[in-house]
């Protein structure tokens, strides 16, 4: 049976409330016509990168999946939402991070076999994968957003994918190198919210509903991981029919992956104990 619905999920690696509110232009328009709700939302703790990706997928918090740290690297044990859609039939995309891979695929990660594969038993059925490797505050070692945004939509037009995802850590990257309240800051924004519009039309034309949203907070010193709400907080946008929460609602980041999983009509695992909050 299919899916009822398909969904993209676009996580913009750290980028914080206040800067999206400010800077994202294409998508505060699009919410200002009707055409997509924003609501804020709250990270887990440790606002840690990698312990946000495992608790966006699998809806529980990084004291039960274990992931502690960037540094705490293995295959996630608990249900997440590439699993499920699996289990339920529907085709998974991953254009992300190789973290991602190695959270929910298999691990470790070995670069020349999983830098791209296209598996028939899934759960991520289709990957494209990049590892920064090198990064430092020098080099960003980031790829470029446009071939992000355009691999994704390979994936959806190509493979018909039911639920994919897609992961970049410019701004996160930026804003450790510049901070946020800098002209840098300023035209990484600008031009990404450019190129993510280029594409998010056409992804809508072809059925998907989008969410574009953040797996953490920063600072103005480019910093998260601790309990604060700079740290912690972000923007979560929403491009798809129904009804959410009152605006003024603070999103809890557990919530995210029952909810996609709602939204896509697949049944949710009894380890993810948030609540949808899309209808």
């Amino acid at each position: 049976m299919p899916l009822r619905n398909k969904l993209l999920l676009i996580i913009l690696d750290g980028q914080p409330w206040r800067t999206a509110r400010r800077l994202m232009g294409n998508l505060e328009g699009w919410v200002q016509a009707g055409e997509a709700q924003v609501w804020k939302m709250r990270s887990v703790l440790p606002s840690t990168s990698a312990s946000c990706y495992a608790s966006i997928h699998t809806g529980v918090p990084p004291q039960i999946h274990g992931v502690l740290s960037n540094e705490t690297l293995f295959r996630v044990e608990q249900p997440d939402i590439f699993s499920e859609v699996s289990k339920a039939g529907g085709k998974t995309g991953a254009v992300t991070h190789s973290f991602w891979s190695t959270f929910f695929q298999r691990a470790p990660f070995d670069m020349v076999r999983d830098i791209e594969y296209d598996e028939a038993e899934g759960p991520i059925h289709h990957g494209r994968f990049h590892t920064m490797a090198g990064y430092n505050h020098q080099n960003q070692m980031t790829p470029s957003d446009l071939d992000l945004f355009a691999t994704l939509t390979m994936l959806t037009e190509r493979y018909a994918i039911d639920y994919g995802i897609l992961h970049t850590c410019t701004l996160d990257s930026m804003g450790h190198r510049y901070g946020h309240d800098c002209t840098q800051m300023d035209a990484a924004c600008f031009t990404i919210d450019a190129q993510l519009a280029a594409f998010l039309p056409r992804w809508r034309k072809n059925g998907y509903e989008v969410i574009v949203t953040a797996d953490h907070g920063q600072t103005n010193r480019g910093h998260h991981g601790g309990h604060d709400d700079e740290m912690q907080d972000f923007a979560f946008y929403w491009f798809g029919s129904g009804e959410g929460p009152p605006a003024d609602t603070l999103l809890d980041q557990l919530d995210l992956a029952p909810t996609v999983l709602s939204r896509l009509g697949v049944p949710i695992p009894a380890s993810m104990k948030g609540k949808p909050f899309l209808f």
